[in-house]
């Protein structure tokens, strides 16, 4: 019911919410924590935090709170943005279903933006009025943000997981966006304070002993946000927490300890589990595997003989051997190298409770929801780029929060197996009792980076304005010592201190020239410190580029983008050494095509080796490995991308490192080499294995798979007709390009003029059907024999253009060169046109690298012109 209130800043009746019942169908009353919440979240526009236990119905408050948005805006709800951040995709895919159904109906569209998309697509959100994202995601997106108008249009901003600020990865991206979006509002209001327009802040946390400090940091003008805390008693199922500390003497490994405690499970399964599914998070895929086989060992579980049954039938369905076996006894275990079909006949077994115990790694928790009744962890340590590290308290908080089936138990239990010293630790982690602070300090030098391209920071004071409307402000002034600062310091020292952190992460800026400051403490963002904000890379990788000689070439490049920070979390696990080393070396089989010296035994050996196992269209049956490589696919193309853009501005690039970067970003685009036989990868419907079929039949070119008939390619590829017509139909609509260059008789002492002729052969096929879209980038570079750049541009080819006009036409400086160096008795009459016109035979290469859109074939065909140009002596 209402229960309104003085302060209510609405008029609102009962009328007024009639209209969006729908949305709450499924259940006929609020819970206590929603009923507490729902005065200050629906009938005023504070901004609010609310600390409720994992599984408590926090997910209503933001549906409360976008019905709040709509009851105080006229319809139609055109400029309505509402904006809800998760810390992962699995979080905002699974909000996107249920408001898609639950707001549709009123007139609301919702836009899931968690993919990598071009990074600077902002049409994406033009129509929708929710959009669900994450913070990296929103990070990339609202780095432009005073360009763009449609950021300024949200009005409600909904963040969920609040307490990931603390992740050591993950919290400081999710504290800058929301700083940012606080600073769009105060930009906003500046601009015109008469419009009263206000953007609302609602947050929910997992319980948290310091959710004021949540609500000092979302604070707006009138104070802090309003914030409400609830204990675990309003858990709807009962958590019993239990921290089991087991000895581990100084000298034995985390490795020794770990597999000690496969031991002690099927004890731990029989006091906790009620002989109900049980779930057991283990810090390693192998560790996963052995736990289960040790207990398949230890435990018999009471099952009828219609259970026995049902479990052999999930089991003869799956194709593991191993995993087979273990499912016969009860007994299951799931991560990301099992097959996917494997992975959902194990999900299925368990959520329907047949399958009695599953083990299953932390990625389980993040992605799909499988509850139990027991949740054990087993062991707090893990495995992060080849160090052992204790899991962040997300990630615990992510895995506990699967205890507890709401459908079928009243109480579930949570049990985590530590190390006696830990235990103390674990125990008030458990109770909430572990404070929530910030990460910020060790990631300060990208964010202050991108507050400088965003100007919000152009001086040194502006820098500790900004940190000051972030939480590291917040809890720096509270518990210096956690930052690195002395503890007797007042508010002036601290934020002295903060000033000098910021300081150093500016001469670090400056040092690799990506902000130009000077004496008068003026800040100014360079190109390069630009292209860092724009394509969000990592201070490191940035200061990996600026040592780039010029003289590189493709093998170094990728050696060099193999080192990228952004790939640290790729680990080199013991089981795929060999796989890798037989796709580095190996006589007997296509091996990649710049092997590297000596055995993989480093991740980034690894990460170069999966680079070019994936160019190489060389196939890689493991699983995990698999997964690493769309991993590093889906960075490397932003990195890879950012290399090429940030040698192009530098004034003193090599011709061959700007084209090989040039290279390397077309081939990670197109995920092949850019001499690859494999083209016809790059259509929709070919993949691998009918690729291969093409290379083996010798269509290696779009032109050869062109003059094939239609029947022979299904003969080819074993597919029925229209098949064939289909390829054929999409390599007939892709764009002919050809090119051709001269140099006009224009002679000067220090410039040669060029006519570079762009020709599109197949005009008329193109006015009914395109296969690729409407503009493709070219990148035009000239360089000389002493792989200087001489002429660097880059054109957009607009498919429209070329009704009108197909041809640049080059101004090009080429600096003084050699004399001629004929001994021609009569110059006038010698056939030397250097002779002729007293010039110097000068060589230049006249690369034409079609970028971005346009298929790999044109890349190779359109590569490469060495001309020789002629210039009259100064």
């Amino acid at each position: 019911g209402y229960h309104g209130d003085s302060t209510s800043s609405s008029s609102a009746t009962m009328g007024d919410t009639a209209k969006f019942r729908c949305v709450f169908t499924k259940f006929p009353f609020f819970n206590y924590v929603q009923s507490k919440a729902l005065d200050d979240v629906l009938y005023t526009g504070k901004n609010f935090v609310a600390c409720a236990p994992t599984g408590s119905g926090k997910t209503v408050l933001f549906e409360l709170a976008i019905i709040r948005l709509l009851m105080e805006t006229s319809e139609p709800w055109r400029d309505v943005k509402a904006v809800y951040m998760a810390p992962i995709k699995a979080l905002c895919s699974q909000c996107f279903k249920s408001w898609k159904t639950k707001f549709g109906p009123l007139g609301l569209r919702c836009k899931e933006l968690t993919g990598d998309t071009e990074i600077d697509d902002f049409f994406e959100i033009q129509d929708s009025h929710i959009i669900l994202t994450t913070p990296e995601k929103w990070d990339s997106m609202t780095r432009k943000w005073k360009d763009n108008c449609l950021l300024q249009l949200v009005r409600l901003f909904l963040i969920d997981e609040v307490h990931v600020v603390k992740d050591a990865t993950r919290g400081a991206t999710l504290e800058v966006v929301v700083s940012r979006m606080k600073a769009v509002h105060a930009y906003r209001t500046a601009q015109n304070p008469m419009a009263g327009v206000s953007m609302r802040f609602v947050a929910v946390s997992a319980t948290i002993p310091n959710v004021s400090d949540i609500a000092d940091w979302l604070s707006d003008e009138s104070g802090p946000a309003t914030y409400l805390k609830m204990d675990e008693s309003h858990r709807p199922v009962k958590l019993r927490k239990v921290v089991l500390g087991f000895p581990c003497s100084p000298n034995q490994t985390e490795f020794k300890f770990d597999l000690s405690l496969n031991y002690k499970m099927a004890n731990i399964i029989q006091i906790y589990s009620d002989q109900k599914p049980t779930l057991v998070f283990c810090s390693t895929r192998k560790g996963a595997q052995q736990s289960a086989a040790v207990l398949a060992k230890d435990a018999r579980f009471i099952m009828s003989i219609e259970h026995k049954q049902r479990l052999i039938k999930y089991a003869n369905a799956i194709l593991d051997s191993k995993l087979r076996d273990l499912v016969m006894l009860g007994v299951g275990y799931h991560h990301a190298g099992v097959d996917l079909s494997d992975r959902k006949l194990i999900e299925e077994a368990f959520t329907l409770g047949e399958l009695p115990v599953l083990f299953t790694t932390r990625t389980l928790a993040m992605g799909v929801n499988l509850p139990a009744h027991l949740v054990v962890i087993k062991s707090t340590m893990q495995y992060v780029a080849g160090s052992c590290e204790e899991y962040s308290e997300a990630d615990l908080l992510q895995m506990i929060g699967r205890a507890g089936r709401p459908q079928f138990d009243t109480s579930a239990t949570a049990v985590i197996m530590t190390k006696i010293q830990t235990k103390d630790k674990y125990m008030k982690l458990m109770n909430g009792m572990e404070i929530i602070e910030s990460s910020l300090h060790s990631h300060l030098v990208e964010h202050l980076n991108a507050e400088i391209v965003l100007q919000t920071i152009s001086d040194v004071n502006m820098a500790l304005d900004w940190i000051r409307s972030t939480y590291l402000y917040i809890r720096a002034l509270k518990n210096p010592t956690h930052y690195g600062f002395s503890a007797k310091l007042d508010r002036c020292g601290i934020e002295a201190k903060l000033q000098e952190l910021c300081l150093k992460n500016l001469n670090s800026l400056s040092s690799v020239g990506l902000i130009d400051m000077d004496e008068d403490i003026n800040i100014k963002p360079t190109e390069a410190g630009r292209l860092m904000a724009r394509y969000c890379v990592a201070f490191d990788t940035m200061k990996h580029f600026s040592k780039v000689a010029g003289t590189e070439n493709l093998s170094d490049l990728i050696e060099l983008v193999s080192k990228s920070r952004e790939f640290t979390d790729i680990q080199l696990r013991m089981n795929e050494k060999r796989l890798l080393n037989t796709l580095n070396k190996d006589k007997n089989r296509i091996t990649i095509r710049f092997p590297i010296e000596g055995k993989i035994k480093t991740s980034e050996m690894k990460v170069n080796c999966l680079i070019q196992a994936q160019l190489g269209s060389i196939s890689v049956q493991d699983f995990g490995l698999t997964q690493d490589t769309a991993k590093i696919f889906r960075n490397g193309m932003r990195i890879s991308k950012c290399l090429s853009d940030f040698l192009s501005q530098r004034s003193k690039t090599g011709f061959s490192a700007l084209l090989n970067s040039l290279i390397l970003a077309k081939c990670f685009k197109s995920k092949l080499w850019e001499n690859s036989p494999y083209v016809s990868k790059q259509l929709e419907k070919i993949g691998q294995t009918h690729s291969t079929a093409m290379v083996n039949a010798g269509l290696t070119t779009f032109s050869k798979i062109e003059q094939t008939n239609a029947r022979e390619l299904e003969l080819i590829l074993n597919r029925h007709p229209p098949f064939g017509n289909q390829i054929r139909e999409s390599v007939i609509h892709l764009p002919k390009y050809e090119i051709a260059l001269e140099q006009l008789p224009k002679y000067s002492s220090a410039t040669a003029e060029i006519v570079v002729k762009v020709h599109l052969k197949n005009q008329a096929q193109l006015l009914s059907r395109r296969t690729t879209q409407d503009h493709h980038y070219v990148s035009l570079i000239i360089g000389d024999s002493d792989n200087n750049v001489v002429f660097l541009q880059k054109l957009t080819l607009l498919f429209d253009v070329f009704l009108y006009s197909n041809v640049v036409c080059l101004q090009i400086d080429l600096g003084n060169k050699r004399q001629c160096n004929h001994f021609c008795k009569n110059k006038d009459l010698c056939g030397h046109d250097c002779c002729e016109y007293h010039c110097t035979p000068y060589s230049v290469h006249v690369c034409f690298c079609a970028y971005m859109h346009l298929p790999v074939h044109y890349f190779i065909h359109l590569s490469r012109i060495s001309v020789r140009m002629f210039l009259p002596p100064r």
